[in-house]
């Protein structure tokens, strides 16, 4: 089996504490071996049900965390979603009292919203003697901060390949490495994680000389797809398999995350009518060269379908865009027209083919991937790390095309740790952008993870998650009908902001009719009023603001250019204009 890491050694950049050393060295051997194949199997069991959140709402870091004292294990957890309660926090409450003098094992060095150090204060406050940390946090804002915090607060901090090299850590590694593939790619090659998926017959074809394709697999491996697909930000196919195939590309999935569907055609030769241009359920973006059938856009845009234009529409562009739209996960499902240059720009990183115990034949009928322009089978493709599985009557085989990067080797030294803070580090640039949550100014986003107390039309206060979901709750508030009240409810106690913007954001195009007729008019002065509480509520918030003093905020979506500043600037970027507006406002209270 190919690894997809190597093996890594540091001087640790200072951060190593001599305990550690010294416990390393010393005892006998048979019982430190014991004691690190323990480490193995918890580090193991935390990057296992890190996962488990997968599918369920927006593709996110994944943390998970598992508190032990030995064999026995006292607590575990994991973070639903960026906004929930933190995987740390969830098994310190789970463990009690056993957490004292326990060892706690992370896959993910902790990393969340700016100031917020819920998950190492939860390991602090519950008397955790020892953090087993799988990888260091890929973001370079973020990476090592948690680490520095837990090690100058006394605890004893080991990180596998670091402080804990041995055999044994390979696939407790390679477990941690795999659970956030999409968060280290991203992090790396500055791109989305790309999975091309295809089904085809035993002879290598993925649908009959006719062009008819449906169905190649069986509908157990179908529903693995669908499970992929709410693993995704985004699916994205070619204009051949709109037009010959006219897919839905939902999940599928009931309460699954629903990604975005993307159409890849430069000619936008495309059918008027087609179930992707239903938004009812998904939202579809179209990606089209500049200039192409302007008519048609305005007849996609009048069906609310966002038409997206390239001045040279291929593969990496189209990953680049995806990169700033925020995305970590990408699923091509596209025909071998297009999964061709896909991989031959290096977009893609790992393959999953659907493998159907039939034979078709067909001198033109197509294959799962078209001309790569090699002549000799010594340029062929090796996939890595291959797993095998059956699934009914079907074989899955999967493997990566390029090895899952590990950014963990830069270890920075504790004086550069300490100078991570964005508000330092970042202080210095005319232009902030921001956009995520996890971005260096990432609370600045309607998405943080900060409840706000907001009073109702009665005066009574009301705490909302997230700014997010006082947003979309307010879309519908003051409509006097059951099913908008409803909605509102149910935005209220949303998981995530991302499931609170789901809902919002399929209702508002499912029943116009509860929209509040003045909402165009409204919705400014609703988020400034929830931006507003947010900001004097958290004074480590309000800090940061008034750091950015002199600088312009931008949020940087390249798709919304009312609350954004789009892809060349053309965005209105309100949000980015109220928060300058409030910062202001703070800076003329704080004059008088």
């Amino acid at each position: 089996m190919a690894l997809l890491f190597s093996p890594r050694c540091h001087s640790g950049g200072g951060l190593r504490p001599v305990s550690c050393l010294r416990r390393s060295a010393a005892g006998d051997p048979s019982t430190i071996a014991a004691s690190q194949t323990l480490d193995a199997v918890h580090i193991r069991r935390a990057a296992e049900i890190a996962e488990l959140s997968a599918g369920l709402t927006s593709p996110h870091p994944n943390f998970g965390c598992v508190i032990a004292n030995g064999r026995d294990v006292a607590g575990e957890g994991f973070l639903y979603a960026q906004g929930t309660k933190c995987a740390e926090l969830q098994a310190v409450e789970a463990a009690g009292e056993r957490c004292r003098g326990a060892t706690a094992y992370l896959n993910l060095e902790p990393g969340d919203c700016y100031a917020d150090h819920t998950p190492v204060s939860a390991l602090l406050k519950a008397g955790i003697s020892r953090v087993v940390v799988g990888l260091r946090h890929p973001l370079p804002h973020l990476r090592g901060k948690a680490i520095h915090i837990l090690r100058t607060d006394g605890l004893q901090v080991d990180i596998l390949g670091e402080d804990l090299q041995n055999n044994i850590f390979e696939e407790a590694l390679k477990s941690c490495l795999v659970v956030n593939a999409p968060l280290l790619y991203r992090a790396a090659y500055r791109l989305p994680f790309s999975i091309l998926k295809y089904a085809m017959t035993l002879d290598g074809k993925i649908a009959a000389s006719s062009g008819h394709a449906s169905w190649v697999s069986s509908k157990k491996s179908r529903n693995r797809v669908f499970e992929l697909r709410a693993r995704s930000d985004a699916v994205i196919v070619g204009g051949n398999t709109v037009r010959r195939d006219d897919p839905r590309l939902t999940n599928r999935l009931r309460n699954g995350h629903v990604p975005v569907r993307i159409v890849m055609s430069q000619t936008l030769d495309l059918p008027e009518d087609a179930n992707l241009w239903n938004i009812s359920d998904a939202y579809t973006i179209v990606a089209t060269q500049r200039g192409a059938r302007k008519k048609f856009q305005q007849v996609l845009a009048s069906k609310g379908v966002e038409v997206v234009e390239f001045d040279i529409l291929n593969p990496r562009e189209l990953m680049e865009y995806c990169y700033d739209r925020g995305y970590l996960s990408v699923l091509w499902e596209c025909g071998g027209n297009l999964a061709a240059p896909a991989i031959s720009s290096g977009i893609i990183h790992k393959v999953f083919a659907f493998v159907a115990p039939k034979i078709i034949g067909g001198v033109n009928a197509p294959s799962p991937v078209g001309e790569l322009g090699m002549v000799e089978m010594s340029q062929a493709f090796n996939l890595l790390d291959v797993s095998y599985e059956q699934i009914g009557t079907d074989m899955l085989i999967s493997g990566f095309l390029l090895p899952i990067p590990d950014l963990s080797p830069v270890v920075p030294s504790a004086d550069k740790v300490l100078a991570l803070d964005p508000a330092v580090a970042l202080h210095d640039t005319n232009i902030i952008f921001f956009y995520k949550t996890w971005d260096p100014y990432g609370a600045f986003s309607n998405f943080s993870p900060h409840p706000v107390q907001i009073p109702d039309e009665h005066g009574d206060s009301l705490t909302w998650p997230s700014v997010e979901h006082y947003y979309q709750a307010q879309k519908f508030t003051g409509v006097d009908d059951p099913l908008a009240v409803g909605f509102v409810e149910q935005i209220k106690v949303a998981n995530s902001p991302e499931e609170a913007a789901r809902i919002g954001r399929s209702v508002q195009r499912k029943y116009p009719n509860l929209v509040h007729p003045k909402w165009d008019s409204l919705k400014i002065d609703v988020m400034y009023r929830a931006l507003k509480r947010k900001f004097s509520m958290y004074t480590h918030l309000n800090s940061l603001l008034l750091s950015t003093a002199g600088s312009v905020l931008v949020e940087a979506s390249p798709h919304d250019l009312f609350w954004g500043g789009g892809r060349d600037g053309e965005g209105l970027n309100y949000l980015g204009r109220l928060l300058m507006q409030l910062r202001s406002e703070i800076l003329e209270e704080r004059a008088a």
